[in-house]
C-alpha cells in the first residue's frame, strides 16, 4: 500500500522557518528519488526540491535555492524540507512524492506565511 504522509506545516511570519516531514511507505521510498512539490492556487504543481536515494544529491527550484534544504533519513523512510527565510509567496500546500511523481498524492501540509 502506498503511503505518503506530510506534516509540519503551519502559520509563520515572513522571515521565519518551518520544517516539513514526509513519511513514505518503504516500497516506494527505498529506491526512489524523492521530492517536495507545491501547488499555488491557479498554478501548476511544481517540484521545489529533490534528493536522490543513495547518494543524497539534491536539486532546488530557483525560487527556493539558498532558503530551503531537503534531506532524507533512509532508516525512517522519511524526507524533510527545512524552510528558512520564508516569504508570503511560499504560501501554499506542500506535498512529497517520488521524482518523477506517482499518480497517488498524500493530503499535503499547508504552509502560510504572513507579511
Amino acid at each position: 500500500q502506498v503511503q505518503l504522509v506530510e506534516s509540519g506545516g503551519g502559520l509563520v511570519q515572513a522571515g521565519g522557518s518551518l520544517r516539513l516531514s514526509c513519511a513514505a511507505s518503504g516500497r516506494i521510498y527505498s529506491l526512489s528519488r524523492m521530492g517536495w512539490y507545491r501547488q499555488a492556487p491557479g498554478k501548476q504543481r511544481e517540484l521545489v526540491a529533490g534528493i536522490t536515494s543513495s547518494r543524497g544529491i539534491t536539486n532546488y527550484a530557483d525560487s527556493v535555492k539558498g532558503r530551503f534544504t531537503i534531506s532524507r533519513d533512509n532508516a525512517k523512510n522519511t524526507v524533510y524540507l527545512e524552510m528558512n527565510s520564508l516569504k508570503p509567496e511560499d504560501t501554499t500546500v506542500y506535498y512529497c512524492n517520488t521524482v518523477p511523481n506517482l499518480e497517488f498524492w498524500g493530503q499535503g501540509t499547508q504552509v502560510t506565511v504572513s507579511s
